[in-house]
């Protein structure tokens, strides 16, 4: 293992970033070459490759998210477990790319989030006055199940968890790793998330243009760098579902045969009921101010499967009902940057990164809708699409190991910046 005050010393690292998100679809592997750190932070994707988890695995995880079924000896085993998976990541990343562990400096993980409590009182109090109207809460007026809320009202703290033990990928690697990146903004009253807009800020400011940076996983989430602003003039949040209602359905309704709707093709052979969107869109998450963060707790199986049965009762067909959740991201995504970003800081160009950026309809639809803006992937940039979140882990670790701050309190709410993460040595 080679000495931090070394690592600290040098030029240039090889830093690991490790990510995997929402939609439980595989772990993201990046190796990078760091130059400098903080705003002189120069980076450079030498490998990058997706591993999907062995079959099973999407299905356990999503389990521990249930509440219902999430038992703490299955969340016990599955982070020691995961922390393998991760650091069998590593080691195939290496071998394809013809390099030993000892050529990396430090790994960057940011593990698999099973639950996220930012527990915003807005949200909280919204919640509770939904409840106690008997409404849902999704603005279709049905009394149904509650159970995305039933978890909020009971938040007394803000609360997250990424399982993926650190101290398993840095044993099996031999690599220094760093990891658990969202708890400390959370302690300094936080939402721990969006946490790519402070390498979003570093990698993507613009002197002349208003830069967006839309990532659509799971959940979208969004940051904003006005032209030629300053790191606390960074505006982010997460827009509501990104992939996470389209893969469910599609899951759903091919029994499992297919697990997202590849290139959109379902969706553009369908059309959306704009009624069903337009009640959907009465959500009160969606009007929330930034920052603003959420996650399967709000927007995942419960609320997806009450969203497929209305869809059902009006008898859309089923290539109708994926695009109009298809429609309902976009709009999510637009409405936000109406309602938020357009008036301030009208966005120039919004470059797309994460599975939604394959999705040709989403795609189209939002060049559609914001027809004054360039929307173009991020690979147009030089950043890999699909590695971007990767390697703003990878950045991140570096920043921690040098001692920065790697939140944005204008980003996540916090009430100051915070040096990110736990470092475990091998």
């Amino acid at each position: 293992m080679k000495n931090l005050f070394e690592l600290l010393r040098k030029d240039k690292k090889l830093v690991i970033g490790l990510m995997s998100g929402t939609s439980v679809d595989g772990i993201d592997a990046a190796i990078v070459e760091i130059s400098g750190h903080g705003l002189e932070t120069e980076v450079d994707l030498i490998a990058f490759e997706t591993f999907p988890f062995p079959s099973g695995v999407p299905q356990r995880i999503l389990a521990l998210c249930q509440p219902d079924t999430g038992r703490v000896d299955d969340i016990c085993e599955m982070n020691f477990y995961i922390g393998h998976l991760f650091a069998e990541a590593v080691k195939h990343i290496l071998q394809k790319s013809g390099m030993r562990a000892g050529d990396i400096d430090l790994i960057g993980s940011h593990g698999q989030t099973i639950h996220h409590l930012p527990g915003d009182p807005n949200t909280v109090s919204k919640t509770r006055s939904l409840e106690r109207s008997g409404k849902r809460g999704d603005g279709n007026g049905h009394e149904t199940s509650n159970e995305p809320y039933r978890t909020a009202r009971n938040i007394k703290k803000p609360a997250t968890l990424q399982i993926g033990e650190p101290a398993v990928i840095a044993h099996e690697t031999g690599i220094p790793t760093i990891a658990d990146f969202r708890v400390a903004d959370m302690a300094a009253g936080g939402q721990g998330a969006p946490l790519v807009s402070y390498p979003d800020y570093l990698l993507f400011h613009n002197s002349t243009k208003t830069v967006g940076l839309l990532n659509i996983g799971g959940i979208a989430n969004l940051t904003v760098l006005p032209a030629d602003g300053s790191i606390d003039s960074v505006c982010a949040a997460d827009t509501g579902p990104g992939n996470m209602c389209i893969d469910a359905v599609i899951t759903e309704i091919t029994q499992g045969s297919e697990h997202y709707d590849k290139a959109g093709k379902r969706a553009a052979r369908g059309t959306p009921h704009q009624r069903l969107i337009d009640e959907w869109l009465e959500h009160p998450f969606f009007h929330l101010s930034p920052p603003k963060t959420t996650g399967r707790e709000m927007f995942g199986h419960t609320y997806t499967m009450e969203c497929l049965e209305t869809c059902r009762k009006h008898k859309l067909s089923d290539n109708d009902c994926i695009a109009t959740l298809t429609e309902l991201t976009v709009q999510t995504i637009t409405g936000y940057i109406e309602l938020f970003i357009t008036g301030q800081n009208p966005i120039d160009v919004l470059y797309v990164s994460g599975g939604g950026v394959h999705n040709q309809t989403i795609m189209r639809r939002l060049g559609e809708l914001l027809s004054n803006t360039a929307v173009e992937p991020v690979d147009n940039s030089g950043i890999s699409a699909d590695a971007k979140e990767a390697i703003a882990f990878a950045i991140l670790a570096n920043e921690t190991l040098h001692g920065n701050a790697g939140n944005l309190p204008s980003a996540t709410g916090a009430s100051v910046r915070k040096i990110l993460g736990k470092l475990v040595l091998p």
